[in-house]
């Protein structure tokens, strides 16, 4: 995959300045490509990330100015109503446009680079804070320092398969019930995502955290997931399942039905 033109013809979708055949193309490749797919869903975070575009015009000047150059001339020519067809005027008004156009090119040409630059600062911070993130889950000395590392992912907008994968493992498998907890929430917040709606669908199964479970029961309610519905039934009647759950259990299928 050519990254630098992916990354071009990315950034035109997501500015919404693809034409219909491309975006149609670049929708195709999103949905086959990973590779594509995984470049679209950085470059539309770190976008998302951006509050503002350094705005930069031309002087008002310039157009007061032109005007009265302009005005100069067609004094110094015969007042008939052909002035305005004069040479010397029609060489002001190029100038002027010249001028004009060249200053708009130039603003492109800015813009483009204040993009380029900030594009990938921030690149660079998100990657950084992914890494800090799993670096941080993975301390097995401190479930602080885990939990610390489950919070970085609230600074993502869509977060890739290997940091899902890593929540859903301290979800799963975390020996400390509040960075269970913490991972649970932070998919919560992505559970529009079909890769995590699966993951936490499929948590129910193996969680055996009472109070991990009651959160998951209460989650996937929120969800309205209404395929949980075997689920919650089992546990409703497994003769090791705690009250408490039992009774979020039957709450969850009077609200699911």
């Amino acid at each position: 995959m050519d990254k630098q033109k992916w990354e071009s013809r990315l950034i035109d979708y997501i500015d919404g300045k693809a034409g219909e055949a491309e975006r149609v193309a670049i929708e195709q490749e999103l949905l086959h490509n990973e590779s594509v797919r995984n470049l679209y869903n950085q470059l539309a975070e770190i976008m998302g990330a951006m509050n503002h575009a350094h705005v930069l015009e031309p002087s008002g000047k310039l157009k007061v100015n032109f005007e009265q150059a302009l005005q100069q001339e067609i004094a110094a020519q015969q007042k008939t109503k052909t002035v305005f067809f004069s040479p010397v005027v029609y060489r002001v008004a190029a100038g002027f446009i010249l001028l004009m156009a060249g200053l708009a090119i130039g603003y492109k040409i800015n813009q483009n680079q204040i993009k380029t630059q900030e594009l990938e600062a921030l690149r660079q911070q998100v990657e950084e804070n992914r890494q800090m993130m799993l670096a941080m889950m993975d301390n097995p000395l401190s479930a602080s320092q885990r939990i610390t590392g489950v919070s970085v992912a609230y600074t993502f907008d869509k977060p890739d398969d290997e940091i899902v994968n890593a929540l859903v493992k301290a979800m799963n498998e975390d020996a400390n019930t509040n960075v269970r907890l913490a991972a649970l929430d932070a998919l919560g917040r992505f559970s529009s995502e079909a890769n995590v709606r699966s993951e936490l669908i499929g948590s129910l199964a193996v969680q055996k955290d009472a109070v991990v479970q009651i959160a998951l029961i209460q989650l996937l309610v929120k969800m309205k997931e209404k395929s949980v519905l075997n689920q919650l039934e089992q546990l409703t009647r497994d003769a090791g399942t705690l009250k408490a759950v039992k009774d979020e259990a039957h709450a969850g299928i009077l609200k699911l039905s």
